[in-house]
């Protein structure tokens, strides 16, 4: 078994369909069907059940596709971190990241850390909150940040940046004649919301937000991405809550931002790592964030 095993299986694992999979890999369906049958016979299993109509992986293979993947994210890390050393870094930090964490407060803490310790070559992964967590265990990061502390309890999660939470207006809409909207108002108006696996922990947050007055909140749409929001917000398609900084960063000509007036509300950013990491250079990277190493175990770090 190789990569090039691995990597076709990869592919046809996800597109369930052989002459897809030979086409993303630039390969002849040939190769790849032999390919996959080298690699059934290494393992003395089989892999996928495929008929003339459909392709659909065995109990065996669904176990082998969630292996598959961190083998690729562990080679690529190999080979990051030989280049880093040959660059001149002394050590390395793998830092994972989820959609809709406020990019101007990282960038500002990514700068610091690049300004006191620049032998340090920091790499960055985006990764949805499960993938952070199985990465954190499994040592593929050494570090996340995301909009949850429900993370289980082979982690620890401290909160570090507390964002207000902000409803994004369309101009000339009325609820600008509030300062800070109120939440029983907000809920008069259709709402354009996080998706809830693409910015899983915020989502929550917000969902959790909406939910503090007996009113089903009127939901338009979820959408992945926080440009199509404001999109729709200044359209007039409906109203958007999202943190201050993810506002500033994603400012839409015709949207205007208010408080939400409802108990000053935030999105919380978490830390996630393992309680048991000792590594000197995580330890000064904590201590920006104004966390030391816990010698506590780890914590359920429920989100507020």
């Amino acid at each position: 078994m190789d990569l090039r095993h691995l990597r076709c299986f990869l592919a046809v694992a996800q597109e369930l369909h052989f002459a897809r999979a030979a086409e993303r890999l630039h390969i002849e369906q040939s190769p790849l069907s032999r390919t996959i049958k080298e690699l059934e016979e290494d393992l003395g299993v089989q892999l996928f059940i495929r008929t003339t109509r459909s392709t659909r992986l065995t109990r065996a293979g669904q176990l082998f596709l969630q292996h598959t993947p961190r083998i690729f994210i562990a080679v690529q890390q190999a080979r990051e971190s030989a280049r880093a050393a040959a660059r001149g870094f002394h050590d390395q930090l793998r830092v994972a990241l989820s959609d809709g964490m406020p990019p101007a407060i990282f960038a500002n803490f990514l700068a610091q850390c690049r300004l006191e310790e620049p032998e340090v070559d920091v790499r960055l992964h985006r990764a949805a909150l499960a993938q952070q967590v199985k990465g954190l265990v499994e040592d593929l990061y050494d570090v996340g940040f995301a909009g949850s502390g429900d993370v289980g309890e082979q982690l620890v999660a401290d909160p570090v940046w507390h964002d207000p939470l902000m409803v994004a207006v369309p101009s000339r809409h009325p609820l600008l004649s509030f300062k800070a909207v109120p939440l029983e108002e907000l809920l008069r108006y259709p709402l354009v919301l996080p998706d809830l696996e693409v910015f899983e922990g915020y989502a929550q947050q917000i969902d959790r937000v909406l939910r503090r007055i007996d009113c089903e909140p009127i939901v338009a749409e979820r959408v992945g991405s926080i440009d199509l929001m404001m999109a729709l917000v200044a359209a007039g398609f409906a109203l958007a809550l999202l943190g201050s900084n993810q506002f500033a960063t994603a400012r839409e000509s015709g949207v205007i931002a208010r408080p939400l007036g409802e108990r000053s509300p935030v999105l919380t950013t978490y830390l996630l790592r393992r309680a048991d990491h000792g590594q000197d250079t995580l330890r000064s990277f904590l201590a920006r964030t104004g966390l030391g190493v816990s010698e506590a175990g780890p914590s359920d770090g429920r989100g507020s």
